[in-house]
């Protein structure tokens, strides 16, 4: 049986991952960002994009980001492992987008996987 404790971490460790999630979608980068470390190592390669640090990827991130008319980042299937004040998780992504193609919307659908060590912060999660 899951202690009071196991069950409020993987809540907040819910709710960073749709924070992260909303955040993309509104382009609200001061939430993205807070999302994460200081020191975190993100890595967009898998979809075509860079890995560096938090300044780095942003700095890709938002002119990318606002390329798309349209964006819904869904985050599920969360497979979380708590060790103390760390984790390790493994979610599912869909992430319908759309590009404005002179006549409306072109839509194409990215899928994948998040994989994050995650670290309990004076914040919470992260």
């Amino acid at each position: 049986m899951k202690t009071l404790q196991e069950l409020s971490d993987r809540l907040e460790i819910d709710d960073l991952l749709t924070r992260y999630a909303s955040a993309l979608d509104d382009r609200d980068w001061e939430r993205w960002a807070g999302c994460f470390t200081p020191d975190a190592h993100l890595d967009y390669t898998a979809a075509g994009g860079i890995a560096g640090s938090l300044a780095e990827v942003r700095a890709w991130l938002e002119p990318v980001m606002a390329g798309f008319k349209m964006s819904q980042h869904l985050v599920t299937n969360r497979e979380v492992r708590i060790d103390g004040d760390r984790a390790v998780c493994r979610s599912a992504l869909f992430n319908p987008m759309g590009v404005a193609d002179g006549e409306g919307m072109m839509a194409f659908l990215e899928c994948g996987y998040y994989h994050a060590e995650l670290v309990r912060t004076a914040a919470g999660w992260r």
